[in-house]
């Protein structure tokens, strides 16, 4: 079923001034009364908490990650080479995945998303800061996340063939990391 195109007023869930939104933005802060607020397909503009990690720079913007714990199950087939076991074990406890949220170039994205997956930051919480837009929708996180696990299989050290993966992640929130 084609849903009908809805416009959504971008003004403030809690006291409705207008919000500063560029095109492909999906969440604000609002400048009036700092409540902060996504944008879904589904629900419209919801309330939303935006953590701050410390080590921002006073003055510089920081950069938005989706944050979620996740638990990657995967069964790899190789041509030779195989390095299942290091795969298996790797990913046999649960991780913390850091999706970026602002627009970068795909290489960035995975890069990015891989290192931080492979040595996570400590979340150590901070005063709030100026940052990036947005830009990644919610709806995007598990596949993105997806794609960096699987960027970094294909970076193993052996002739992958085929990469069967389940990935569940607990629900996403935003943190506001330093620039890297």
């Amino acid at each position: 079923m084609v849903r009908p195109i809805e416009l959504i007023p971008l003004v403030c869930v809690q006291c409705s001034t207008r919000l500063p939104a560029q095109p492909d933005e999906v969440a604000w802060v609002c400048p009036q009364c700092g409540q902060a607020q996504l944008l879904d397909d589904d629900d419209g503009l919801t309330p939303l908490t935006i953590r701050y990690a410390a080590g921002i720079t006073p003055g510089s913007k920081g950069n938005p990650f989706w944050v979620a714990k996740g638990q990657a199950s995967l069964r790899r087939e190789t041509y030779s080479g195989n390095k299942d076991r290091d795969a298996q074990v790797f990913w046999s406890q649960p991780r913390w995945f850091f999706v970026p949220a602002f627009n970068c170039s795909l290489e960035t994205l995975v890069g990015t998303g891989a290192r931080l997956l492979l040595q996570p930051p400590q979340l150590q919480p901070g005063p709030a800061a100026a940052f990036e837009p947005v830009t990644l929708p919610l709806a995007d996180v598990t596949a993105t996340a997806e794609f960096i696990v699987m960027a970094i299989e294909a970076d193993r050290k052996d002739k992958v063939k085929q990469i069967q993966l389940k990935l569940a992640l607990e629900p996403p929130a935003l943190w506001i990391l330093p620039r890297m």
